[in-house]
């Protein structure tokens, strides 16, 4: 019988035990997994030496915006094509794409017989016209006393008065042409032709070589000012009457860089393009003097703001980019002088000044506090973890 005790009381110490060591288990699982459900773990010191800091999701002003997309361009008085008056050989062509030129500098050499021939039918008409016009003086006198016929005065004043038109335009087509009709008048031929730029600016593109032969409308180069660009932009219909003069416009150059330059809303276009279904809108720069060196022809990206509105949103250092999405680290627990922090998704919108919207933010709880500084490394971090 006191075996049978000493048994019994052996096999309830021994319960007793396994069941002391079960909750003691079930204690360290529980902490266990408060740590392993939290996807970052920041201790006190790590959190105040990083200069972190929480905070909540509140409601923010943006601009409205409104897409549009277009080309850096010039206004048609800073653009030149540059033509000959009358055909010829391309004698000398010293220019190259980029050169700089001032209004007035010679641009290009022609050469032709065709003006040696201009210049001597020039003089030889100069010579005739006084004959020509003594006699008609004379015809219209003997006319006046009936000595003449009518005559007679009448193919004496249409053969002065039509000299005298040919005169006329032969002088202006020399003067067309650069050559002098003075220098005609002495003598002096030349069978070149010279041609002057119409405006400063640089030699955007150039269509011909020495040696070459330019008819009269074959254009020989152009020549661009880049001094008062502008921006040529394409709204689409749905959005064109949200468009107004004046608005701020924001544009990059997305083959370039991702910086955002500005400018405004100089000029709207009243005809819509059918094939598009866009208006054009004419943008003004902002900062002429300390803009990049933009070339004309260059492809933007702009936005037309449009008015304001609020939204949820976060500072942008709370929101981490990993390429396929965006992210959050929620403050889940703060105890025993740790915070521990999951990784969230987010779905993100406008920004503006520092500030991101967040258009999940109804799936968070009211007062959610995210990690703000440090959070992107954090971000990184965990995802690495939990792709291993």
């Amino acid at each position: 019988m006191k075996n049978s005790i000493q048994i019994l009381a052996q096999i309830s110490l021994m319960i007793l035990m396994i069941s002391c060591g079960t909750k003691e288990k079930q204690g360290d699982t529980t902490d266990a997994s408060l740590e392993h459900h939290a996807d970052v773990t920041v201790t006190q010191a790590q959190f105040k030496n990083a200069g972190m800091t929480l905070s909540t999701i509140e409601e923010t002003t943006f601009p409205d915006w409104v897409e549009a997309s277009g080309m850096i361009d010039v206004p048609p008085e800073n653009r030149a094509v540059i033509t000959a008056f009358m055909g010829g050989y391309i004698k000398d062509n010293p220019l190259l794409i980029g050169d700089a030129v001032k209004k007035g500098q010679v641009l290009i050499t022609l050469e032709n017989p065709e003006f040696v021939a201009i210049q001597q039918q020039f003089q030889e008409l100069a010579e005739q016209l006084n004959y020509l016009k003594s006699e008609y003086e004379r015809q219209q006198a003997l006319v006046e006393e009936n000595i003449t016929s009518q005559k007679s005065f009448l193919k004496a004043e249409s053969d002065y008065k039509r000299s005298v038109a040919t005169y006329t335009g032969l002088r202006k087509k020399l003067q067309m042409l650069h050559i002098s009709p003075q220098r005609v008048l002495q003598g002096d031929y030349t069978s070149q032709a010279r041609i002057y730029a119409p405006i400063t600016g640089t030699i955007a593109e150039t269509f011909v070589s020495k040696g070459s032969y330019v008819s009269a409308a074959d254009p020989i180069m152009e020549i661009v000012d880049v001094d008062h660009i502008h921006l040529e932009l394409k709204v689409f219909e749905s959005d064109m009457l949200k468009v107004k003069k004046g608005q701020k416009i924001k544009f990059k150059i997305p083959e370039s860089s991702d910086t955002f330059y500005e400018g405004e809303v100089h000029l709207i276009g009243n005809s819509l393009n059918q094939e598009g279904r866009t208006v054009t809108v004419h943008g003004h720069l902002e900062n002429e003097s300390t803009r990049p060196n933009f070339a004309v022809g260059m492809f933007i990206e702009a936005q037309i703001e449009t008015g304001e509105s609020t939204a949820l949103a976060l500072p942008e250092e709370a929101v981490a980019n990993l390429g396929d999405a965006y992210y959050v680290l929620q403050l889940q627990e703060h105890e025993q002088g740790a915070y521990f922090f999951n990784r969230v998704a987010v779905e993100t919108g406008k920004t503006r000044k520092g500030f991101i919207e967040i258009k999940n933010a109804a799936d968070f709880p009211k007062g959610a506090q995210f990690l703000v500084n440090g959070a992107f490394e954090l971000i990184k971090e965990g995802s690495e973890g939990h792709s291993h």
